[in-house]
């Protein structure tokens, strides 16, 4: 065994814990399918969610940890439960009165009310899809239409069909929270109605399981009987998830915490239909700016679109490395954070033994071969720097960029030029329109005047740390304590905000001269005048 598999055999980092679970499932002998099978699922009927893709990403590098300790074959689907009937018309979309008369079809035959795709299930795989392409994804996309039309179920849905008194066995106890005609009407099998096309919620009347159908009556009282296979029929989700694990072999499968209950009942179907469970992981739910639980149909928290305008996405795939059995806050405030903390690691990694390696989360986003930063600016600087500057683009930045590292440039630091632009955007749409600046106390002005003189009377190379030491000390003269009391002052005066960045490099980068100025304008209380011009 090489050294890395050594190593990942006992390395903490969580997807590599996961993969030796998962490669205990074939202690004594590979599977019989040749390979092991990761599934993530997706409902398509919102708009693609960024909690789809923590999904897939995270199942992603438990696969590719699974691959580092094992020689068995892997395959990845993403599967889109697309045949669903369609509930409930979201909020986030347009044409909302055809989606209203479109209610209750396969998402598949909803039309798209973007006018792009054949259906809104087809438009929203497709957002999905590019978006996943993007990352360059190993993953196999599977259609529920398509695996149901096909045959690919038809196995199992007659089998469904054959033990479907013990699937009922294990649903009926679960409805105990509806209403006792629910439990009346309910059936695994949701027949797709041949006169109208919408999947009907109603019960089974009868069933053949010779002849592997089912009779069940429409709306206008006429019963009908229709094959459990081909697509005529889909089961419902729970008992739907347990069939596809046991259809395709699933080996290993996360969902959300909310799902737990769900994920315990679809794998008692998938054992009474004969299949193995798949290894399962729970991962904690992400929370919107109020600590709400983020909803596709609200569309609350950040869409995928959004971090991509801020933020490289292999920040995101960071932020979803960290911590998946903790539930976070997914808002805009997150996102200079990821960026910043995703450097500080790729920095680290060079000087990093094997095993510190394996539990760096850039091992992980980047399958064992990162690259190297080259961002000798922060985001959260490259945001402070565009708010004092006023910045409208990039160049404005590069023009500070370029004095404080002479060595920079867009050609030879690609991910800093990137993140000036993504800082000038976030600052323009996100931090300008809620700046307020405060005017000093008497304390306050008085110590801003000495900062102020002192970086008049500065002599020398503009070093960051000895800045920053003779802000400290401006600080401790004038008595503030706590001293984060004087620092908070200096965010609030000059840069409009409560938090900000570690003030030396700030002066650093910004300019010695260009900060005593920058505490003139504060101190004439014209800060707050310019920034109500320029919003």
């Amino acid at each position: 065994m090489s050294d890395l598999r050594d190593a990942a055999m006992s390395s903490r980092a969580w997807p590599f814990e996961e993969a030796r679970r998962l490669l205990k499932r074939y202690e004594k002998a590979p599977p019989e399918k040749g390979h092991v099978l990761f599934e993530t699922g997706y409902g398509p009927s919102g708009l693609p969610h960024i909690g789809t893709f923590g999904e897939v990403v995270r199942t992603s590098m438990v696969r590719h940890a699974f691959e580092t300790i094992s020689d068995i074959p892997t395959r990845l689907i993403c599967f889109s439960d697309d045949m669903d009937g369609l509930r409930k018309v979201p909020s986030n979309v347009p044409n909302q009165e055809q989606m209203k008369e479109d209610l209750g079809l396969p998402l598949t035959r909803v039309r798209d009310p973007f006018g792009e795709h054949a259906s809104f299930g087809e438009h929203n795989n497709a957002r999905l899809r590019a978006f996943l392409d993007s990352f360059g994804f190993d993953y196999e996309f599977a259609s529920a239409t398509e695996y149901y039309r096909s045959g690919k179920f038809d196995e199992m849905l007659l089998r469904v069909l054959e033990r479907f008194d013990e699937v009922m066995a294990v649903m009926l106890p679960s409805l105990g929270g509806v209403d006792a005609s629910r439990r009346e009407t309910y059936s695994p099998f949701l027949p797709i109605s041949p006169k109208t096309g919408r999947v009907l919620q109603v019960p089974t009347l009868e069933r053949n399981v010779a002849k592997g159908t089912i009779v069940y009556q429409e709306p206008d009282g006429e019963k009908v009987e229709i094959p459990v296979t081909g697509g005529h029929v889909k089961l419902q989700w729970k008992p739907d998830w347990g069939m596809r694990w046991a259809a395709l072999g699933v080996d290993y499968e996360m969902f959300g915490k909310d799902l737990i209950p769900s994920a315990e009942l679809s794998a008692k179907i998938c054992r009474i239909l004969g299949g193995r469970v798949p290894e399962l992981f729970h991962y904690e739910l992400f929370l919107d700016e109020n600590g709400q639980k983020i909803s596709k149909s609200k569309g609350n928290g950040l869409s995928i679109e959004e971090w991509l305008r801020y933020a490289p996405p292999e920040s995101l795939s960071y932020f979803m490395y960290l911590k998946p059995k903790t539930a976070k806050r997914l808002y805009f405030d997150v996102i200079p954070k990821a960026v910043d903390e995703y450097h500080q690691q790729l920095r680290a990694y060079p000087g990093q033994d094997l095993a510190a390696r394996l539990n760096n989360p850039v091992w992980h986003i980047h399958r064992g071969n990162p690259p190297e930063s080259h961002m000798v600016v922060s985001y959260a600087m490259l945001l402070n720097l565009a708010s004092v500057a006023g910045a409208q683009d990039k160049e404005t930045l590069w023009g500070f960029i370029r004095r404080y590292a002479p060595e920079a440039s867009p050609e030879t630091h690609p991910d800093l030029d990137a993140a000036a632009e993504y800082a000038v955007r976030y600052f323009n749409d996100l931090v300008k329109p809620r700046r307020h600046y405060r005017a000093p106390d008497e304390k306050e002005r008085a110590a801003l005047e000495d900062l102020r003189d002192r970086l008049r009377a500065w002599q020398g190379p503009a070093d960051p740390e000895e800045l920053q030491s003779m802000v400290f000390a401006v600080g401790k003269e004038h008595g503030f304590e706590p001293l984060r009391e004087w620092f908070k002052a200096l965010y609030e005066v000059l840069l409009g905000a409560s938090q900000g960045p570690r003030f030396g490099g700030f002066i650093a980068l910004y300019g010695v001269e260009e900060t005593a100025r920058l505490i003139d304008e504060a101190l004439a209380g014209r800060l707050g005048a310019k920034a109500e011009e320029t919003v």
